[in-house]
């Protein structure tokens, strides 16, 4: 056999499938030989005529048992379909009727074929047909063929016997026929002819070249045995499991009477060998998958069980994508080349539909369709994916503009074709929130509203049409003012790289004592911007943007001050306010997304001391996270990390301790400094839900920088510099994340409570 380097394979996308109707079901491919009985017993009353006269003339009639174009069966998108073999130039293609193939002058002694005579026809036909006969025929005379009943159809059966020599002399005039009795279906089945020897040939009646199909042949055939007495059915069945084993085209038996009994004879007709592919509508098909689909048959007689194996493999890589296409049709050509035909359903035409969140019906929307369609990674042209229609939706969820997406492909007026409606709910565009309260932890003056604490807030989803988000915020706490504008356009527009555009101005107060501890001063910071992020791979973001930050520490009343309680500088500049331009990279890369997914951040600052009151430093971080299941359990392990190069805030020092740091400790109580790093080791187990148990142990450095730091601010409060902590908690799934609470020690054999809403930074 030549080597499967051998082989050839070409790919041309020229087929287009047609319309396909609604209730189409995408079922696997059968070939015809497995719904051959089915047919047959539909249309002949599972009557098959085995035995039967010689005719006028020098024409036998044999019945054909060759394989009916019945593959592949009707398809989602109706397509059309058929498998023609053709062989020495004689092209044979098979109809989806039943019928007799008339062979003439055969060779044979005596031939099988089955007949279909109508109640008058049969009875004109047996009071014309009465002859005397021999041996052997005489005693088959009460077998003979005629009516039951009045049936306007009936099937008859015989046994004619002619020898060759009688059937070459009488040429075109009348051959002797026995009188005929007509028999019912069952007893036609229950009739029984002994068989004296089974050969097989081909359909010329010689021996087959290959005995290995020969073989195939016997190995198929369970009753037709030598020796052995068989009813008609029982040599149908044994044609259909020749047919079954997948190698031959047609299958004809053949009664042939002998001096030592009757011979019975399965002239087979096997396919061609497999020499080559040709692959037409494929598309997104990889070629390489076809040559590893087909390449174990080349060489070989064509199966169509294997060749149904390898349709329904190269349906199911359409299926495990969720693509709509599907192998359409199969011819094999002359020379044993296989001309695989595959429809694939191309996208059309994209609409968006927005509905009444109450009615269902369609109304018109706010948001503007191609902020939508851009969303899309389905485009025009494409093969349609279920999948990626799937992501599509989720992706147009995200937006947060929708209540509900849902999408709906329809066949197309074009041919081969689909349309895809997508059904969209829009949420509420925008609105107020606000909150409040009163404090009663107020220290100092500052009159009545010192005790008020509280939020308001103002948010737009989606401005003009186009998903862009303003979000004006104003909260007040007991000692910090946060006052913030904020407009972001998820997706500039005529930008292809899905680039997203941040504008920020911010008024801040915070707490100044994780670095400077024990002091009442809080640092103020005036801070504008703009943002740039992108998609860089589908799990990898980046980040640009340039900020001017003014910051200043300032005490109870409100004024600033240069100095903290024990002289320390809080100011790099020596003024009241540091000054700083700063310029920002940072690269993003997320796995899932969830929580216990891995993460990476690294991120970078550079101040540009464009004026020479302003701050120059570079400030690294970095984060990273990975997690990993133990049984029942999840072992999470992070670790995070940074330096500052340059002249900084010392307020801007890196801290350490606290409920997202160094549990076991207070906030900032481990240290600052100019570098540092922090390692988290946890074990998350399920107790009931919705809660959950978990054991933890942190430990974080400086790095000995803490002395860098301008002041000196953690060794004058006498700051270890390191520490760890190590403790164990629950946690309980709400709407706002997680509730942690957690009870730590550390090394210094202090014990503490920490409590959280989140998942640790």
């Amino acid at each position: 056999m030549p080597p499967n380097d051998d082989i050839v394979f070409t790919s041309r996308a020229t087929l287009r499938i047609p319309h396909f109707p609604p209730s189409s079901s995408h079922s696997s491919f059968r070939f015809c030989f497995r719904n051959l009985a089915s047919q047959f017993d539909q249309s002949c009353n599972s009557i098959f005529q085995f035995i039967d006269s010689v005719k006028k003339g020098s024409k036998l009639t044999h019945f054909n048992h060759s394989i009916p174009h019945l593959w592949p069966p009707a398809l989602p998108f109706g397509a059309s379909k058929k498998l023609t073999q053709q062989e020495n130039s004689v092209n044979r293609r098979a109809s989806w009727t039943w019928g007799a193939m008339f062979v003439s002058k055969s060779p044979l002694i005596c031939s099988a074929s089955m007949s279909l005579i109508q109640s008058g026809v049969s009875n004109k036909s047996d009071s014309g047909h009465c002859t005397e006969h021999s041996g052997r025929r005489r005693g088959m005379e009460d077998k003979s063929t005629g009516f039951v009943g009045k049936s306007s159809l009936l099937c008859s059966a015989s046994l004619a016997l002619t020898r060759s020599d009688e059937s070459s002399q009488s040429g075109g005039s009348e051959s002797k026929e026995l009188p005929q009795k007509g028999y019912s279906a069952g007893r036609l089945d229950e009739e029984r002819v002994l068989i004296s020897e089974v050969l097989v040939r081909n359909k010329d009646g010689e021996e087959l070249e290959r005995k290995d199909l020969e073989m195939e042949v016997l190995t198929a055939l369970k009753a037709s045995r030598p020796n052995s007495a068989l009813t008609v059915r029982e040599v149908q069945e044994d044609v259909h499991r020749i047919i079954n084993s997948g190698y031959f085209y047609s299958c004809i038996p053949v009664a042939v009477d002998t001096r030592d009994g009757i011979r019975l004879i399965f002239q087979v007709e096997p396919n061609q060998e497999f020499r080559g592919l040709v692959c037409e509508g494929a598309n997104v098909l990889p070629a390489k998958f076809l040559e590893e689909a087909f390449r174990e048959g080349y060489g070989k007689v064509v199966n169509l069980r294997h060749l149904d194996d390898v349709i329904s493999s190269i349906n199911s890589w359409y299926g495990e994508r969720g693509l709509f296409g599907r192998v359409s049709a199969v011819d094999i050509l002359s020379g044993g080349i296989l001309s695989l035909q595959v429809s694939e359903a191309e996208v059309n035409n994209i609409s968006i539909r927005f509905l009444d969140k109450k009615t269902g019906e369609p109304i018109s929307g706010n948001t503007r369709p191609e902020t939508i369609l851009r969303q899309l990674t389905t485009k025009k042209g494409q093969v349609y994916s279920m999948l990626q229609g799937k992501r599509d939706a989720e992706t147009v969820l995200t937006m947060g503009i929708m209540e509900d997406v849902s999408i709906i492909p329809q066949p197309a007026a074009d041919a081969g074709k689909v349309d895809i409606l997508m059904n969209v709910v829009e949420r509420p565009s925008g609105g107020f929130s606000a909150g409040g309260g009163l404090s009663c932890g107020t220290t100092g003056g500052g009159g009545p509203l010192a005790a008020l604490i509280g939020s308001f807030a103002y948010s737009h989803r989606n401005l003009f049409g186009r998903n862009q988000k303003l979000h004006v915020s104003l909260e007040r706490g007991q000692v910090d003012f946060t006052f913030r504008i904020n407009y972001t356009d998820p997706w500039i527009e005529g930008d292809d790289k899905r680039t997203s555009r941040t504008i920020m101005v911010q008024n801040s107060r915070t707490p100044g004592t994780l670095v400077h501890g024990g002091s009442n001063l809080t640092i103020g910071r005036v801070t504008a911007g703009l943002e740039f992020n992108r998609p860089i791979r589908p799990t990898w973001s980046g980040t640009g943007g340039l900020y001017f930050q003014r910051a200043g520490a300032r005490d109870e009343q409100g004024n600033p001050i240069i100095m903290d309680n024990i002289k320390c500088p809080l100011t790099a500049s020596g003024n009241a306010d540091d000054n700083m331009l700063l310029a920002k990279l940072e690269g993003v890369y997320t796995g899932s997304g969830d929580h216990g997914s891995s993460m990476f951040v690294l991120s970078m600052e550079q101040g540009l001391p464009f004026l020479p009151e302003w701050l120059c430093f570079n400030r690294v971080n970095a984060r990273a996270r990975t997690s990993m299941e133990v049984g029942p359990s999840q072992l999470l392990l992070s670790l995070s990390g940074g330096h500052v190069v340059g002249k900084f805030c010392p307020h801007e020092a890196f801290a350490i301790g606290g409920t997202n740091s160094v549990r076991g400790y207070e906030e900032g109580a481990v240290g600052s400094g100019r570098s540092y790093t922090v390692g988290c080791g946890e074990i998350s187990f399920p107790l009931f839900a919705p809660v959950e148990g978990v054991l933890f142990a942190d430990y974080g450095t400086d790095l000995g920088s803490g002395s860098t730091v301008p002041g000196d601010p953690a060794g004058a409060r006498m700051k270890p510099g390191s520490g760890y902590g190590y403790g164990f908690g629950i946690r309980l799934d709400s709407p706002l994340g997680p509730l942690r609470l957690e009870y730590a020690f550390n090394d210094k054999g202090a014990k503490r409570f920490h409590f959280g809403v989140g998942h640790r930074n």
